[in-house]
């Protein structure tokens, strides 16, 4: 009997020690705004994948800036490097906060299981604890023989060995628990990291765009007229699908007008210089390549596929991306931008024009900062994104006729 006595006491100190640890609070910081434990999965590999083409993108314009010889071209990669940097950021922020969903997740559903299992055993614990210490003489006074006793005191002995059982399986589950602590200690730390370096590079991209900015002053005389235009032919369109249209046959003309001979010299024999059937001036090819290196312009989720039914009832002419507040917008690919700025319905939008008769066209943005002529490359900053209840928007378009984007992605 003192043996058993001895042992209920050693099995009663592992059970208080394991039952008596919970899983620590240790992410006491500020409340991070997590994903929905179901999609954090989905999240963090589509996060991965965008960090890992981001980073592959900033370092192929990084080259493209230390290989130029124009210092126009070579501050438009610079800056387009610095938008990848940023939505490589952006990448990362999101992939950290995957994991700190899932982490904390699997920390909650593991608290359950625990409480689930901790009960019984702690009932039993304490009743064999207080059974243990109760003196021999007490237990001779109480009804019923000594043998009695003996005989509880030897199914108390019996039951050490399944209290160490289970006291050593739910060591081992607070031992998971404290792991997935610091899994979700170190996604908290490389969040936080993230938002460093994010506030780092929009700071530097600022300031490039500022630089751009004076460089470009003096020109910006024929850029203000033509944004003017520009909003006139916004007036005039009855729809969003009409100002393309109309943005549409302005670049046609533009491209015809470029195609032009410049001014010669008159010849002395006039007659004999002019052909007998001048040629038309080339138009835009339906055949033509898409633009190069075509990209999405924002991270996120899609919403809406291309022709997918709407809640209106109408067939989507895009896609419909669902990126954190104040993401960072880029250009889809190289071209000149025909329209930027605010149009009803639509928020903020910027249309860009491509070679070939090809169009961009972006919307959902907060802010803009490209203006109306500017020459972008694919990766270029346009702006902001709203994000939250408003989504942002990319259409593709060939000769005013949309087509999946998602066909020329690179």
């Amino acid at each position: 009997m003192r043996g058993a006595t001895i042992l209920i006491p050693g099995a009663m100190l592992a059970a208080a020690t394991a039952l008596g640890l919970v899983l620590p609070a240790t992410l006491a910081a500020p409340a991070v705004a997590l994903l929905e434990p179901a999609e954090a999965e989905a999240a963090l590999a589509r996060a991965t994948r965008e960090s890992r083409l981001a980073e592959g993108r900033a370092a192929r314009l990084a080259a493209d800036a230390e290989a130029a010889t124009e210092a126009a071209q070579r501050t438009a990669s610079e800056a387009a490097a610095l938008a990848a940097r940023i939505q490589q950021a952006e990448a990362d922020i999101e992939a950290a906060r995957a994991r700190l969903t899932i982490a904390k997740d699997q920390r909650a559903r593991l608290t359950a299981r625990l409480a689930a299992r901790q009960e019984p055993t702690a009932r039993l614990a304490a009743a064999l604890q207080t059974a243990a210490r109760r003196p021999l003489a007490l237990a001779a006074l109480q009804p019923g023989s000594l043998t009695d006793v003996v005989h509880v005191r030897a199914v108390m002995a019996s039951a050490v060995p399944q209290i160490r059982r289970r006291t050593a399986a739910l060591r081992s589950e607070l031992e998971r628990g404290r792991a997935l602590e610091r899994q979700a200690a170190a996604a908290l730390d490389q969040l936080r990291d993230g938002e460093d370096v994010l506030r780092q590079r929009r700071s530097e991209l600022a300031a490039l765009e500022n630089r751009q900015r004076l460089a470009s002053r003096t020109a910006r005389g024929a850029a203000l007229r033509e944004a003017e235009r520009a909003l006139a032919l916004a007036e005039e369109a009855r729809d969003l699908d009409g100002l393309v249209g109309k943005l549409g046959e302005v670049a046609a003309l533009r491209s015809e007008l470029a195609a032009l001979p410049g001014p010669v010299l008159r010849p002395a024999d006039l007659a004999a210089a002019l052909p007998a059937d001048p040629a038309p001036a080339p138009a835009p090819s339906a055949s033509a390549p898409p633009p190069a290196e075509f990209q999405l312009p924002v991270q996120g989720r899609t919403l809406i596929g291309f022709g997918a039914r709407r809640e209106s009832g109408l067939a989507s002419t895009g896609l419909t991306l669902a990126p954190a507040p104040g993401a960072q917008v880029v250009a889809p690919a190289r071209g000149r931008v025909a329209f930027a700025g605010a149009y009803r319905g639509f928020g903020r939008i910027v249309i860009i024009e491509h070679a070939g008769g090809w169009a961009s066209l972006v919307t959902g943005l907060a802010e803009v900062e490209v203006a109306v002529g500017d020459t972008v490359i694919g990766g270029s900053p346009l702006g902001r994104a709203s994000g939250g209840k408003d989504p942002v928007t990319i259409e593709l378009r060939q000769g005013g006729k949309p087509v999946n984007p998602l066909q020329y992605l690179h």
